[in-house]
């Protein structure tokens, strides 16, 4: 069962829908939403039916108030949260966590095969059920635990969501220099793939990299927003000091 209608709740009943032998029982929605199946959608706790796994897909504040309101105790509930320990759900019942490691948009398509499912549980006998759930949809499944799954958050929230910030002043500068931001598409997927095959320290170029300090210079004087003249700064400082280490 899927609790939560938001992102990730969505794609996890597109992916298992996909597979023959698991079924979404129930999604729990406290309004009705077209992306599941109306026939399958409650709003009301007192209307849960048994499943084998609950899968709490809500925010990280909300986890714990949910977990809380579920009238049943001793089934195995788990949230999809990278920065929460599992502590967080209500002990009188089994509890885990069923992380998929992704950036989430409710209207965009991903491959689930390739998304790596982190997993964690109190109890070996149900990290076996998890891995063997997760191992329906995903071909990279991880037995992580809770302070690797905080280390990992904090990546991704470096590698994605950071990332994506700058992809957007970068947006923003084209707009105002009546540029089109496509034309960058290909630098940005050239520097994606590079990450394949070479770390991150090897595929580092740029004038920062080089210490072109002119250069440096005149992209500063560039920058009319102090925000961007900041972040520019710090960005470049840290690119050095890791060429100092």
């Amino acid at each position: 069962m899927l609790i939560g209608s938001g992102n990730v709740s969505t794609h996890l009943f597109q992916a298992f829908s996909k597979v023959p032998d698991v079924e979404v029982v129930q999604v729990f929605s406290r309004t009705f939403s077209n992306d599941f199946p109306s026939n399958i959608q409650i709003s009301d706790f007192t209307q849960i039916s048994e499943a084998d796994v609950y899968i709490i897909c809500v925010s990280d504040n909300a986890i714990a108030s949910v977990s809380d309101q579920l009238p049943f105790e001793n089934r195995l509930v788990v949230h999809t949260s990278g920065s929460t320990n599992f502590d967080v759900l209500n002990a009188k019942n089994k509890r885990g966590v069923f992380y998929p490691l992704q950036t989430f948009s409710k209207h965009k398509e991903v491959d689930f095969n390739e998304i790596p499912i982190c997993l964690e549980t109190e109890k070996e006998t149900d990290y076996e059920i998890l891995e063997k759930l997760a191992k329906t949809i995903s071909k990279s499944v991880n037995k992580i635990d809770g302070n690797q799954r905080k280390a990992l958050h904090v990546s991704a929230v470096f590698v994605c969501n950071f990332v994506n910030h700058l992809y957007h002043i970068g947006s923003e500068i084209c707009k105002e220099n009546n540029i089109p931001f496509h034309i960058l598409q290909p630098l940005i997927e050239e520097t994606a793939e590079k990450i394949k095959t070479l770390s991150p320290e090897e595929a580092q170029t740029g004038p920062a990299l080089r210490k072109d300090s002119k250069t440096i210079e005149k992209h500063i004087d560039f920058l009319t927003d102090s925000t961007q003249k900041e972040i520019y700064k710090i960005l470049t400082n840290s690119i050095q000091n890791v060429e100092k280490l």
